[in-house]
């Protein structure tokens, strides 16, 4: 039997989970049409160039989509060969790198995009005389993301 006690809870229970969900969709708003200016992005130096972080944020159909923009000195290496589930789309803006794709090293200029699906190795370097940039797009698919407590 239901007592009234029972009932209480239920309904204390159901508006904490609702104003929980409210505030998480707050927290992480969904991102709405947009422009960035490159002249507004933070330049981060590193040990192997520069890096700009463009967006990250939950889109209406992606769990979260993120954009950075990286610069490599001569000779650097973004990072060792590695591979994630989330897949990563590569435009080169301007120099010569070597990307790692399906197992092969293939170099690629200005205008060239690298697709990096999921789980694969992959790894960039720059094998030009100057500084190479490139833009990175990663996705994160409903459900990809790990939930936090």
């Amino acid at each position: 039997m239901i007592t009234k006690r029972d009932c209480l809870v239920a309904c204390f229970t159901a508006a904490l989970t609702l104003s929980a969900a409210s505030a998480a969709r707050t927290q992480n708003k969904v991102m709405g049409s947009s422009i960035f200016d490159w002249n507004s992005f933070e330049v981060k130096t590193n040990k192997v160039g520069a890096r700009r972080d463009v967006l990250k944020a939950p889109t209406a159909t992606l769990d979260e989509l993120e954009c950075h923009i990286t610069t490599l000195n001569p000779g650097q290496e973004a990072h060792p060969p590695h591979k994630h589930p989330a897949e990563e789309v590569v435009i080169v803006k301007e120099g010569t790198v070597e990307s790692l794709v399906n197992g092969q090293l293939k170099v690629v200029g200005p205008g060239s995009v690298i697709f990096q699906a999921s789980n694969q190795m992959h790894t960039i370097r720059n094998v030009g005389k100057t500084p190479a940039t490139y833009h990175v797009f990663q996705w994160q698919s409903p459900g990809m993301l790990k939930k936090s407590n």
